[in-house]
């Protein structure tokens, strides 16, 4: 089996560390394959960032479907692209914010969001209500830490968080922690471990959600809305993503029942 773990920005340091992260916990005979585009934003905070990624990201999971990969997990806690990302694949495309929510939500009655600056904070409730977890979600926190801080020796941003996660504990009365970044990935067992709660990160969670999916012999849909892109050239700087007739993948046989 064979998963794309998809950085969708551009910064090579943290996808060599979602992708430690993700071969931990992935079985004997998976192998992960972590990357970042060649185009797009060094980190992804914001509206505006998220859509000039996602070209980048796109370009990744065509890519992959030609390298003959089995299935994606976008590792932006914004799920940038992901329905997108859906139409090319033929295998499960998960992204991280999706996973841990859903992770979460079967652990505990409630989580908290704690996330990273406090400008996403309304981009991670507009996902919880996508999927359906508004139910669940007591809160969405801001640390205020900026992405490209989170692994930077001497920074500040782990005891920062774990203060966070436990005010968001006493605050909002939640039962678990949901962490709303990706670069948070190499810091949640140790924040579990000092709170002594469910701590969910997704790039862990997505990857172990596909590995599953993908050993259950289950793909995207390819009918109605995840179908294929429709047949069309695009002008200009995006004419070479010009939806085509889809290519042979190697993968394919293993959806087919």
């Amino acid at each position: 089996m064979r998963i794309k773990l998809i950085n969708p920005n551009t910064t090579q340091r943290m996808t060599d560390a979602m992708g430690r992260c993700a071969r931990e916990v992935v079985a004997p005979g998976t192998e992960v394959i972590a990357v970042s585009p060649t185009m797009g934003p060094p980190s992804i905070e914001g509206y505006y960032d998220e859509a000039l990624a996602t070209p980048g990201l796109l370009a990744e999971v065509a890519a992959g479907e030609q390298e003959g990969c089995d299935g994606y997990v976008i590792a932006c806690f914004g799920d940038p692209g992901l329905y997108a990302a859906r139409e090319l694949a033929r295998g499960p495309v998960i992204g991280i914010a999706e996973a841990a929510m859903h992770v979460a939500s079967v652990l505990a009655p409630s989580f908290s969001v704690v996330t990273t600056l406090s400008r996403t904070c309304n981009m991670a409730w507009h996902l919880a209500e996508r999927y359906g977890m508004t139910r669940f979600c007591r809160n969405v926190r801001a640390t205020d830490v900026a992405v490209l801080e989170l692994d930077q020796p001497g920074s500040e941003a782990r005891r920062i968080i774990l203060d966070e996660c436990s005010r968001a504990l006493e605050e909002d009365g939640s039962e678990a922690i949901v962490l709303g970044c990706a670069g948070m990935a190499e810091l949640c067992a140790q924040i579990q471990d000092e709170l002594g709660v469910p701590v969910v990160e997704g790039v862990t969670a997505a990857v172990k959600w596909v590995e599953a999916l993908v050993a259950l012999r289950l793909g995207t849909a390819k009918r109605g809305d995840y179908a294929r892109p429709l047949l069309k050239r695009y002008d200009g700087a995006l004419e070479s993503f010009s939806p085509t007739e889809a290519q042979p993948n190697p993968a394919a046989s293993r959806f087919r029942r």
